[in-house]
């Protein structure tokens, strides 16, 4: 089947414009420009399904609607910062299907009446970000941005801005933040970025992947788009599938389709490096709850792991065999959480501090039973108590793993114990 997102699969050259165009790239935006009013445009969104394909999953119609009607300069922020651990769906967009991003962000821009579009990438993706540049660049020469596109009265002009990598500028007021040159942290809400974004104007703030989606359901229209997927979860998803598997990469996924034909699948995963056995999945990176076998069966969509206490998130799917120490796994999540956390809430900054300390000196050996008490004691004490998910993502790593291999931790602290007890003395 063609794919509706990974083009460049099937279409050799599609990040070129002339390529693009003939292979039906930019109807969409024509079809709009002629066909509907802004209105219309954010009603057939909203009928399709869509949601946001940055991991929270929010209705990307719902969203453009917050948007005041009212005249007045507004904007529309695409989140490639693409910081997850684990995920790389957006930079395959942006290296190999530039415009398809672009001008699904330019309908959005259509529908809301926005006429700048800001592609905030992270700093990292300096070296593929000339494709896109080029692409926006061959677009103003084609006069597909800037005045009168398509000979029509919409105007809108596309800037790609480069943050520094941060981590926490995924989330999208802490992205508005750094877009503004401020600090890359977050605000409390309201307001919030559909009536104060960028320069204190409403703002729509939408992942790389959404943004792709748009055109395709603006040209065949939101009944085509429902045909696949499920009710609650239309449409397709790119899957990023690495770890201990045979055949890592992205893949594109109706969803509905569950976790264990991803990785058992011959079209997809092909199962487990070295066909060793499968012991845990991160279902999004580092940010969510670790789930083991008994979820493989669960559908990929928004609701299909929540019965086991996690999420599907962005789609970063990280495999782990039977030969992982999941302490271990645990320390080197929290190491990266304390590193990425802001600094700006005192339950995440500190938080993340001491559940590095704690993690480190139980995977040494040099933990005691105190400190397992503690480390639990600390990681239940810092979710929804800060500005942004980040302090709820940095405790996954510690719950969800302890909740399904606390044998582990316990025998790190044993085997500690066995290690440093002083001999007795005998005759």
């Amino acid at each position: 089947m063609a794919h509706v997102l990974l083009r460049h699969r099937d279409i050799e050259n599609i990040h070129k414009l002339d390529v693009y165009q003939a292979n039906g790239g930019y109807e969409a935006l024509q079809k709009v420009l002629k066909e509907y009013k802004p209105d219309e445009v954010i009603d057939i969104v909203k009928a399709s399904g869509l949601r946001g394909r940055g991991g929270a999953g929010f209705p990307t119609g719902l969203k453009w609607s917050f948007i005041p009607k009212a005249p007045g300069e507004k904007y529309i922020a695409v989140n490639s910062d693409e910081s997850e651990m684990g995920t790389f769906k957006d930079r395959a967009l942006l290296e190999h299907n530039p415009h398809q991003i672009i001008e699904g962000a330019m309908i959005a821009a259509y529908a809301v009446g926005a006429q700048t579009v800001f592609n905030y990438m992270r700093g990292e993706f300096m070296g593929i970000g000339h494709r896109i540049e080029e692409a926006v660049r061959d677009c103003y020469e084609a006069g597909i941005l800037g005045d009168n596109i398509f000979g029509s009265e919409f105007s809108c002009e596309m800037i790609n801005y480069f943050g520094a990598g941060a981590y926490i500028c995924g989330e999208e007021t802490a992205l508005l933040n750094s877009l503004m040159g401020e600090l890359g942290q977050p605000w409390s809400r309201p307001p919030f970025p559909a009536v104060e974004g960028v320069y204190q104007k409403p703002t729509v703030v939408n992942n790389t992947e959404t943004m792709a989606n748009v055109p395709s359901i603006l040209l065949n229209g939101a009944d085509w788009y429902r045909s696949m997927g499920t009710e609650q979860s239309p449409g397709p998803k790119i899957m990023c599938l690495s770890g201990h598997i045979k055949n890592p990469g992205t893949y594109e996924v109706d969803m509905g389709m569950p976790y264990r034909e991803l990785i058992y699948g011959e079209e997809f995963g092909g199962g487990i490096l070295n066909d060793k056995q499968f012991k845990a999945l991160l279902p999004i990176g580092g940010s969510g709850p670790v789930v083991v076998v008994d979820a493989l069966d669960a559908p990929i969509t928004y609701e299909g792991l929540k019965p086991f206490g996690s999420d599907m998130g962005s789609g970063s799917v990280v495999v782990m065999d039977e030969t992982v120490d999941m302490v271990w796994v645990a320390m080197k999540l929290s190491h990266f959480f304390k590193h990425e956390s802001c600094g700006k809430c005192t339950p995440c900054r500190e938080g993340t501090f001491w559940m590095d300390k704690l993690l480190t000196r139980i995977n040494k050996g040099e933990g005691t039973q105190k400190d397992l008490d503690v480390l639990r004691s600390v990681a239940s004490k810092i979710g929804g108590r800060t500005l942004c998910a980040l302090g709820d993502f940095a405790t996954s790593p510690v719950l969800g793993t302890y909740k399904h291999f606390a044998n582990e931790y316990e025998a790190k602290v044993k085997a500690g114990r066995q290690e440093t007890a002083v001999p007795t003395p005998t005759d």
